[in-house]
């Protein structure tokens, strides 16, 4: 299927300009998030976060900040929701997308505030070639997490797919500055280096 024809199946009918500014607004609120959270910590005052580690890791350190964050964000604080997300995930690993849906669904419904489940349910969308259901889910964890660099990296993915290479450039660049050894963000600005030089970002 064309990138043209994938674009007219978006179910939310998000135009090419909707999509611009919401890049746009995202990458805004991004980089006020991390100037606010600069700012709120003062020196020596705490332990550096993990993503403020991940930000000046070596490549093997990196690895091992990765799977503690993604650690922490799986953690809903209830067994019963976690299981969810366990379940979702278990069925998108297995190709199984509509149980994924089903299962990840409910745990948006019961847990709103738990931004890993829009992820994983975004993703399962994404493989559905639901593009517009994915980006509303990424658009909600952000908002919930502007620090998600799998999200803000997914939100490229799909940009890239749709033909935004500019904003998909800027996203993985975005995603480098929360960790910079992310193999897939630099293979991405790798790929789409040559396509935007030349272009404002």
């Amino acid at each position: 299927m064309s990138l043209a024809a994938r674009y007219t199946e978006i179910v939310m009918g998000a135009s090419m300009q909707f999509i611009k500014s919401a890049v746009a607004a995202f990458l805004t609120m991004a980089c006020l998030a991390g100037t606010v959270h600069a700012q709120g910590t003062a020196p020596g005052s705490e332990e550096p976060s993990l993503t403020d580690q991940l930000q000046v890791a070596s490549p093997e350190d990196a690895a091992r900040l990765e799977r503690e964050i993604r650690m922490d964000w799986e953690k809903s604080g209830s067994p019963a929701m976690d299981l969810l997300l366990k379940r979702g995930k278990d069925a998108l690993e297995a190709g199984e997308l509509e149980l994924a849906i089903g299962h990840l669904s409910a745990l948006t419904d019961h847990a709103p505030d738990f931004a890993e489940g829009w992820h994983a349910r975004a993703m399962a969308f994404y493989q559905e070639e639901e593009f517009g259901l994915a980006l509303h889910d990424l658009e909600v964890t952000l908002a919930l997490n502007p620090r998600h660099f799998a999200a803000i990296y997914g939100l490229g993915v799909v940009m890239e797919s749709l033909g935004r290479d500019t904003d998909a450039y800027a996203l993985y660049t975005r995603v480098l500055s929360l960790h910079p050894h992310h193999q897939d963000a630099l293979e991405g600005v790798e790929r789409l280096k040559a396509r935007v030089n030349g272009t404002e970002i």
